[in-house]
């Protein structure tokens, strides 16, 4: 991407000079008016060069539907719910692996991010009858391979329902809430290691493989309850923070047909984390990942579900940390495996031996995300950041490495959906100025079979609008460190005038706002304020993601240095231009992104004007172990990383106007934050204005939340800045 000077990117559409502009409502953002078309639900079978589509018919009425990859036709409805009235609404399915039977999840509840309670119903399309596995809501049903059983977890054990005799067995007896979980992971392992279901089949349906989570010495958050009762409850949960002990876990293999769980020993780690389980295709061999507490240093194992012997297959080591992925097994047993070693993501074949074969991708650039291979072709499928790190495209390549091709053409961002033979795949396009689209492609060329769905409808609504253009660009540092940046600039932005400048950022490590990609939510939102006569600016910091592992794990051991650093710097170059206006600077983020704006406008309080903070990180001490130490190492290792960067020690430096927004039911990042940076600025004798949402989590939504929410923020810049 080319060094773009500011005073370069003044863009007025010739065509919208004297029209016009309709005015984006608050109401409109949150109401869907601007909701895009999308293929919701889309799987694709194994056993059929087909996809599977959850469609809504009516309020009441939701089928599945079965359409063939190469005509896009639809070929039967798999299940309807209209002759089933237990099944109001369908949630969620999965097939089994012959693909004869449908397992569909309704009346979900969720727990945390990821994780759910849900009834579920066996459906045979063939006797069109569906049978309720268990009379209470459960989580994770698993089919085995051979579509006999199905395993579940139930208030922390597991257990096994025998499809056939219609009969459940108890694999575990032991599950007891904060003291151990059975087959699901804990609170911090299903949101840093973004994973659930910590049990496995093998491929002969014999054995189960799971972890097994005690959590009896970690320490306790309590949160209120509000509700509307008249005296308020309690949520108590097992939370580990940053150096306090981690649930202690341990592996076993239960044998169906001997009814008995087998331990694994793993008594040569301590303090250790087990992020991934998973059988190979070899129905002996159990594949295991053992990380240590510090996550710089990665063991694969496999395992052997007859002895529970286990064998050393890969180890990854970085001096930083190395991230988690899961294994691709070919049908030898030989794996694809993602890592950084080479300083940038890349693509690893090794043999079933742990051999490494070679490194299939190279380049200064990152490969974002694994379809898959052909394996009759022994071609790979996959997405990467080749043409620029704010642009994602679908490739192919040899397993051997060669033959790279590009299979898509635009340049924004394209996600690819394959079939199950890998000849065709669906791609998602979009960019700044294009809303999604859905194509057929050929897989070997990249060739458009023909559309499947466009936003063509939405693109000419927004014409009313006149919406502001992203502008990319470059913006350096002290340095000489050239970040990423985008701008939005009023439609009739005029040179000769001078404008506020509102940014927005998250900075977390590996993340990315300045991305080539449709709307969200909170670009409607910024495309308001440009309505209003702000300049909305993005900047991605050192410490953000697809520029290779140095310019990630810059900010190592020092989370909040170089991040704020770099929006300090950027404030500061946007100042220098003739249209800014110096003493108008604001910043907003949202969870490490109000973490940082908190930061910046206590660092940076000659730069920043107002500031707001929803949801922040006041003290890493405060925050969960897993992530936490990944970066950090533990507080009692890295007193000073944590303590020089927290916004907490610093409230003696807030000159400007600061909004510092919760909401109580935060399981992520919990309240507590924003009660300590309330205290310290009230014994600081510092002004500033707090807004605290009963029982809403971190993502503060429901009913008209969102709608407040943002009301309250967007009262608050015209207010303020």
């Amino acid at each position: 991407m080319k060094y773009i000077k500011f005073t370069s990117l003044i863009c007025v559409i010739a065509t919208q000079i004297g029209l016009a502009q309709k005015n984006i409502e608050l109401s409109e953002i949150w109401n869907g008016t601007f909701r895009t078309e999308a293929m919701q639900a889309v799987n694709t079978l194994e056993t059929q060069n087909q996809y599977a589509r959850i469609e809504r018919i009516s309020e009441q009425h939701q089928v599945i539907n079965l359409y063939d990859f190469a005509t896009l036709e639809k070929t039967k409805t798999v299940f309807s719910n209209q002759n089933f009235p237990a099944i109001k609404s369908i949630e969620s399915y999965v097939f089994d692996a012959k693909e004869e039977q449908v397992l569909i999840g309704t009346n979900t509840t969720p727990i945390y991010r990821r994780s759910f309670l849900a009834d579920y119903y066996l459906y045979n399309p063939k006797t069109n009858q569906t049978t309720k596995i268990a009379d209470h809501p459960i989580m994770e049903p698993l089919f085995s391979p051979d579509g006999n059983k199905i395993a579940y977890a139930y208030q922390n054990n597991l257990f096994i329902y025998d499809i056939s005799s219609k009969k459940t067995i108890q694999l575990t007896q032991d599950g007891q809430k904060n003291h151990i979980i059975n087959g699901i992971s804990d609170w911090v392992y299903e949101e840093e290691f973004s994973i659930v279901r910590m049990f496995d089949w093998n491929k002969a349906s014999t054995q189960l493989a799971y972890v097994k989570f005690d959590e009896t010495e970690v320490p306790e958050y309590s949160m209120d309850v509000y509700g509307s009762g008249l005296y308020p409850t309690q949520d108590q949960f097992k939370y580990p923070k940053a150096g306090e002990k981690n649930a202690v876990v341990s592996l076993h293999i239960y044998d169906v047909n001997q009814r008995k769980n087998n331990a694994v020993d793993l008594s040569e780690f301590s303090d250790f984390y087990i992020p991934r389980i998973k059988w190979t295709n070899d129905a002996k061999y159990l594949s295991i990942q053992v990380i240590n507490r510090h996550q710089n240093d990665l063991k694969v194992f496999f395992v052997d579900g007859n002895t529970q012997a286990k064998k050393l297959i890969l180890q990854e080591k970085d001096k930083a940390y190395v991230d988690v992925h899961t294994l691709s097994f070919l049908a030898n047993n030989d794996f694809i495996w993602m890592s950084e070693r080479d300083g940038y993501n890349h693509l690893y074949h090794y043999n079933k031996d742990g051999k490494l074969l070679n490194q299939i991708t190279k380049g200064n650039w990152e490969v974002t995300e694994y379809y898959g291979i052909d394996a009759k072709n022994k071609k790979l499928f996959f997405q990467s950041v080749e043409r620029g790190s704010i642009y994602r495209d679908v490739y192919s390549i040899d397993l051997n490495g060669k033959n790279k091709k590009l299979l898509s053409s635009q340049l924004g961002t394209n996600t690819a959906i394959f079939s199950p033979k890998f000849d065709l795949f669906i791609n998602v396009y979009s960019s700044t100025t294009t809303a999604p689209r859905y194509t057929l492609h050929q897989s070997n060329t990249g060739k458009v079979v023909k559309e499947i769905l466009n936003n063509t409808s939405l693109e000419n609504k927004l014409k009313a609008y006149q919406l502001p253009k992203k502008e990319f660009t470059q913006i350096p540092t002290v340095g000489g460190v050239m970040l990423n940046a985008w701008v939005m600039k009023p439609v009739d932005f005029d040179a000769s005038k001078t404008y506020p400048v509102f940014m927005y950022q998250y900075s977390g490590p590996g993340s990315q706002q300045v991305a080539d990609h449709w709307f969200d939510s909170n670009d409607y939102w910024h495309a308001m304020l440009t309505q209003k006569g702000y300049i909305v600016v993005t900047v991605d910091g050192r410490g953000t993601g697809f520029k290779g592992a140095d310019f990630k794990k810059t900010t190592q051991y020092e989370l909040g240095k170089y991040e704020v650093e770099d929006q300090i710097e950027a404030a500061k170059y946007l100042a220098q231009q003739s249209y800014v206006d110096a003493s108008r600077i604001g910043i907003w983020g949202w969870s490490y992104g109000g973490f940082m704006s908190t930061n910046c406008i206590l660092k940076g309080n000659d730069v920043f004007k107002m500031a707001i903070a929803v949801a922040p990180v006041i003290n890493w001490r405060y925050y969960d172990s897993i992530y936490t130490e990944r970066y950090m190492k533990t507080p009692q290792e890295n007193p000073s990383g944590y303590d020089d960067n927290s916004p907490y020690f610093f409230a003696n430096q807030l000159q400007g106007r600061y909004l510092l927004i919760h909401g109580t039911a935060d399981d992520n990042v919990h309240v507590q934050n924003a009660m300590a940076m309330i205290e310290t600025l009230v014994q600081h004798n510092k002004d500033f204005d707090w807004l605290i949402y009963p029982d809403k989590n971190h993502g503060i939504y429901g009913g008209n939340t969102r709608l407040q929410l943002y009301t309250k923020m967007t009262n608050f810049i015209l207010n303020n800045l």
